[in-house]
C-alpha cells in the first residue's frame, strides 16, 4: 500500500489509503502484543535457556522480544494515529512544494512531532526524548553516541571542505548539465544496476517524486527513481543507490523470510549497502573504465569531448549545495547533520514547526556556506518528516561510516577490488557482502554487525581516511 501510494494511487484515494493503512497498522500491533504471544516467548525462553546467543534460535527469540517490549509500550490508538498522519500529511507535503508554501505543511510536521514525542515517552528514556526515537531505528546507539560521530567528521570534514574550495577550479562538472534524454538514461540505469546484482526476476523499477526502495519478501524487492533532463540529479547514481538497498533484501536468505529476523539490521546498517554501491562503487575510477563506454555509447554526442577520466572527476566535484541527494562525499554529512539537529530539538522542544526554515537556513550557512533557498531545496525536499516517528536521519551518516569500514575489510579479503571493478567483476563483492552483512538479517545490532563483519564498532576513521586519500588526490592536497 506503501509502493501504490508513492507511485500510482490516484490523488482522491488519500483518504481511503490512510483509513486503510490504519486498520492494518491497529490490527497487526493488537496481534503481536497479545497475551499469547507473551506467553510463547516466555516459553521459548524456558526452552532455550543457555543457547548460544549468535544461534538462530538465540537471535529469533532476542529480537522478537525486542520488538515486542517496544510495541508493547505504544498503545493500538497510537499505531493507528502514526499510520493515518503519515498518509494524509503527503498530499500537504507534495501541495506545499509545488506551492511553495510552508504552511500547507507545518500543521502537518506540528503532528508529527506531537506523535514522535509520544512514542518516545511511551519508550521512555533516560536524557533526551530523541534517544527513544534513535533506539527504536539504530538500536544499542544514543543521541550521545551519534553527536561525538558528527563532532568527529565536522572537525575533519570543515576543513577539508576550505582546502578544496581553494581549489575547485581543478574539476570542471558542466558536463553534467547537458541534455540526456531521459528514456535513455532508464536504459543505461537498468543495464548498470543489472551487471552491478539487483535481480530483476525479482524486483522492479519505477518512477516515484523520491526514489526508494522496498522489501515484499525475498522474491519481490522493488526500486524507483526520478530522471530529469540533466544527470547532475542523477537518475543513474539513485538507481545504483536503490539496487543496493534492494540487493541487501534480496540477499536475506529465504529461511529467514516471515520470520523477525528477515530483512535489514537497522536503517544505518541498510543505508550502508546503498551508500556501498553508490559511493565506494559507483564513484570511483574503476568503476567508470568500466561503465564509461556504455554511456558514451548512449549519448555520443553529449560526450564527444569526454573520456572516462574526465567523467568521473565531473562525478566527484566537491561544491556546497542544497540538495541532500545529489551532495558530494565530502559534504554530504553536513546535510545529514543539519537534519538531525532539527529534528533533535523539534522531539525536544527547543524548535517548533514554524521555526524550521528559519533554522534550516541558518544551519545550512554555518555548515555549507549557502544563502538561503527556495523550500523546495530547502525544508521540503526530504520526504521523511511525511511520517512519524522522527529520527531517521542519523541512518545516513552511520550507513556512510559502516560502508567505508566495509570496504576496508572486503579490501583485505578479496585483494585487488579496484581491478575487480574496472573488469566488470562485481560478483566477488557482492558475494562478500552476502557473507559478511545479508546472510544475518536482523540478528545482531548495527554495532554488532559492524564487528562482526570488520572487526571494530561503528566509527569514523576507515571514512574519514577515504575521503581524504580521494579528494587530496583528486585536488590534490596533502592533509
Amino acid at each position: 500500500m506503501d509502493w501504490d501510494q508513492e507511485t500510482y494511487l490516484p490523488p482522491g484515494g488519500v483518504e481511503d489509503r490512510a483509513n486503510q493503512l490504519a486498520t492494518l497498522g491497529g490490527f497487526t500491533h493488537q496481534m503481536f502484543t497479545s497475551e499469547r504471544l507473551a506467553g510463547l516467548l516466555e516459553s521459548a525462553e524456558r526452552e532455550l535457556d543457555g543457547a548460544p546467543q549468535d544461534s538462530f534460535e538465540a537471535s529469533l527469540l532476542r529480537v522478537t522480544r525486542r520488538d515486542h517490549e517496544q510495541a508493547l509500550r505504544l498503545p493500538a490508538a497510537l499505531v493507528e494515529d502514526l499510520a493515518r498522519a503519515g498518509a494524509e500529511a503527503r498530499p500537504d507535503w507534495l501541495a506545499a512544494r509545488e506551492q511553495k508554501d510552508w504552511s500547507i505543511f507545518q500543521p502537518r510536521l506540528e503532528r508529527n512531532v506531537e506523535l514522535s514525542q509520544a512514542v518516545a515517552d511511551c519508550h521512555g528514556f533516560e536524557v533526551s526524548r530523541y534517544d527513544a526515537l534513535i533506539e527504536r531505528g539504530e538500536p544499542g546507539l544514543s543521541t550521545r553516541r551519534v553527536e561525538e560521530l558528527f563532532e568527529q567528521l565536522k572537525q575533519a570534514v570543515v576543513p577539508m571542505l576550505a582546502a578544496i574550495q581553494e581549489r575547485s577550479d581543478r574539476i570542471q562538472d558542466g558536463v553534467l548539465d547537458r541534455n540526456y534524454d531521459p528514456a535513455r538514461q532508464i536504459q543505461v540505469s537498468l543495464a548498470v544496476i543489472k551487471e552491478l546484482g539487483y535481480d530483476f526476476h525479482r524486483g522492479r523499477l519505477d518512477i516515484s517524486q523520491h526514489p526508494f526502495s522496498v522489501a515484499f519478501g525475498p522474491g519481490d524487492v522493488r526500486i524507483t527513481t526520478r530522471v530529469k533532463r540533466n544527470v547532475r540529479d542523477s537518475c543513474l547514481f539513485s538507481c545504483i543507490h536503490e539496487s543496493g538497498h534492494a540487493m541487501y533484501d534480496q540477499g536475506v536468505p529465504r529461511d529467514l523470510d516471515r520470520t523477525p529476523l528477515w530483512g535489514g539490521a537497522s536503517s544505518g546498517v541498510h543505508e550502508s549497502q546503498s551508500r556501498f554501491w553508490e559511493n565506494l562503487v559507483g564513484r570511483s575510477r574503476p568503476f567508470w573504465r568500466h561503465f564509461f563506454p556504455l554511456l558514451r555509447d548512449a549519448f555520443p554526442a553529449q560526450l564527444a569531448d569526454q573520456d572516462a577520466e574526465s567523467f568521473y572527476r565531473a562525478n566527484n566535484r566537491v561544491r556546497p549545495s542544497y540538495i541532500r541527494v545529489d551532495a558530494d562525499e565530502v559534504t554530504y554529512n553536513l546535510h545529514v547533520l543539519l537534519r538531525f539537529e532539527i529534528e533533535r530539538d523539534l522531539v525536544e522542544g527547543r524548535l517548533g514547526a514554524a521555526e524550521v526554515p528559519e533554522a534550516w537556513n541558518e544551519l545550512l550557512a554555518r555548515y555549507l556556506g549557502l544563502p538561503p533557498p527556495d523550500l523546495v531545496s530547502g525544508p521540503l525536499q526530504d520526504i521523511h518528516w511525511v511520517s512519524a516517528p522522527l529520527g531517521t536521519f542519523v541512518g545516513y551518516t552511520l550507513g556512510n561510516l559502516i560502508s567505508a569500514q566495509l570496504m576496508d575489510r572486503a579490501r583485505l579479503d578479496l585483494g585487488d577490488v579496484d581491478a575487480l571493478l574496472e573488469a566488470g567483476d562485481f560478483s566477488p563483492l557482492l558475494a562478500w557482502l552476502r557473507a559478511a552483512v545479508h546472510q544475518h538479517g536482523r540478528m545482531f545490532t548495527p554495532d554488532e554487525l559492524t564487528l562482526r563483519a570488520t572487526g571494530a564498532g561503528i566509527g569514523t576513521e576507515s571514512w574519514i581516511r577515504y575521503a581524504r586519500a580521494k579528494f587530496g588526490e583528486l585536488y590534490d592536497l596533502s592533509w
